[in-house]
């Protein structure tokens, strides 16, 4: 593969996603400090020198950075200390009523939990609008396995047999498949059944089979023994309000499985080597956009809410470790000491170098990098 192929297939597609996502959380900290009054002297896409600029007429200062990974929002008052020593006590009137230090707390932990919850709102709409729009991915009635033994191999089906209507009633999708499976056991249907380009029909009776569910309880359905194919898929568009719940049940369902999953490596049950790292999700964002634009919205809108969830953990230098430090100051009445803020993040900023070393290597050794460069050496 050429350099430019790299470049085109896996490097801009993830330069895409890592800029609109940085945005987003970075346009979430913008509005709500100047929602709160707040003067916000920077807003920066990317870090480093600046190629590209211009200033608003609220005297913000847009820039993108030469190192576009990452980005900041530079509020003015952020940086000092909040004991109220230093350069924060000769401030003007003026200057103390768009001061970030002079918000209440209140509004310091708004302006900060903005930026993960712009992050949660995108990805609920992207996955709203890709539901409304291009439709909800759903399995189609395509025979992925056959059962041994079981109906479906009695009456002559194949894996990538597409099922096309039962009893003469049309089916799209796997789900309408066992639906009438299930309550139809023992009764002998007909299956409308496309095999490549030939049409045939096929019958089979559903074997029945029994659960017990506990209570005296006898759950019985109908089971013809297929398996789906998940690579066989469909679209099917959905109102933009069932949408817009899907898409709050989408983000939430994924929310639970990542704390899941943390919880799991915590307790041991899953190794941290499934830890990705930027070169796993540069290598899955072109994936991604080689598959389409679903895929590349879904995965966008999948990594919007990694980053607003990791964002929320209580880790000093990320949004969640200063929402810690001002519910420490509501605790205790005023502000945690200049040293232990200062020692706090010098922690956080070597937990999370430490975090991208080790999701790195991860990556690195996932794609055989170490394989490759010590059958070089050797």
């Amino acid at each position: 593969m050429s350099i430019i192929n790299t470049l085109w297939d896996y490097i801009v597609p993830f330069l895409f996603i890592l800029t609109v996502l940085v945005y987003v959380h970075e346009i979430g900290h913008y509005l709500a400090a100047r929602f709160n009054g707040v003067r916000v002297e920077v807003f920066s896409i990317g870090f480093g020198p600046e190629i590209y600029g211009w200033t608003n007429k609220a005297g913000t200062r847009w820039k993108i950075g030469a190192v576009p990974l990452g980005g900041y929002v530079k509020m003015f008052g952020e940086s000092e200390m909040e004991s109220g020593e230093g350069e924060a006590a000769d401030m003007t009137a003026e200057e103390r009523a768009v001061s970030f230090y002079a918000k209440r707390i209140g509004q310091r932990a708004a302006i900060v939990a903005a930026g993960p919850i712009a992050n949660f709102i995108f990805a609920i709409l992207a996955f709203a609008t890709l539901y409304s729009t291009l439709g909800r991915p759903r399995p189609l009635a395509v025979v992925g396995q056959v059962m041994v033994e079981s109906a479906a191999a009695k009456a002559g089906f194949k894996a990538g047999d597409l099922i096309v209507d039962i009893n003469g009633k049309a089916i799209n999708w796997f789900e309408d498949l066992r639906r009438i499976v299930s309550v139809n056991p023992g009764v002998r249907l007909s299956f409308g059944v496309r095999r490549g380009d030939a049409e045939i029909t096929l019958a089979a009776a559903p074997k029945l089979k029994e659960i017990d569910e506990g209570g005296g309880i006898t759950r019985r359905f109908g089971q013809l023994g297929v398996g789906m194919d998940i690579s066989q898929v469909g679209y099917e568009r959905v109102p933009i309000f069932e949408a817009a719940w899907l898409g709050v049940e989408r983000t939430y369902s994924m929310t639970t499985r990542i704390l899941a999953y943390l919880g799991q490596i915590i307790d041991g049950k899953r190794g941290a080597n499934e830890l990705g790292g930027p070169i796993r999700i540069a290598q899955l964002s072109g994936q991604m956009a080689q598959g389409g634009l679903f895929n590349l919205f879904f995965f966008m809108a999948a990594l919007s809410v990694n980053l607003g969830l990791i964002n929320l953990f209580p880790i000093p230098m990320l949004d969640g470790g200063h929402l810690a430090f001002y519910a420490a100051e509501a605790i205790r009445g005023r502000p945690l000491g200049p040293r232990v803020q200062e020692y706090s993040f010098r922690f956080g900023l070597i937990l999370v170098f430490l975090l991208m070393i080790f999701a790195t290597w991860n990556d690195l050794v996932q794609l055989k990098v170490i394989e490759f460069f010590k059958e070089l050496i050797t």
